[in-house]
């Protein structure tokens, strides 16, 4: 069992940064790809990044590629997601996912945080 917090969402103007943190309690962290994840009203969840169990491989999808970086700490069991040059398309309520390896898509994930609001204004 692994329970997810995310923090770290807000508003911020276009062209702005922010840190999304996601802190996991629970044992085992360290066995457990993770990725970050977005939804916006209407829409289904949106894979956004993930980072291999050892931190060693990371993925993104193209529309963050190069603005966005994914890291993890096993000591302290969290995941980040810097976001960087924001643009409005990436307002959205963003999860935090843990599963057994990193992947793109949602069906492969067993935990979720319960999300953190990005509100990018133009």
């Amino acid at each position: 069992q692994l329970r997810l917090v995310e923090s770290g969402g807000g508003l911020v103007q276009a062209g702005g940064s922010l840190r999304l943190s996601c802190a996991a309690s629970g044992r085992f962290f360290r066995t457990y790809g993770m990725g970050w994840f977005r939804r916006t009203p209407g829409q289904e969840r949106e894979f956004v990044a993930s980072i291999s169990r050892s931190g060693g491989g990371t993925y993104y999808a193209d529309s963050v590629k190069g603005r966005f970086t994914i890291s993890r700490d096993n000591d302290n069991s969290t995941v980040d997601l810097q976001m960087n040059s924001l643009q409005s398309e990436d307002t959205a309520v963003y999860y935090c996912a843990a599963g057994p390896a990193s992947s793109n898509l949602v069906r492969h994930y067993t935990y979720w945080g319960q999300g953190t609001q990005v509100t990018v204004s133009s």
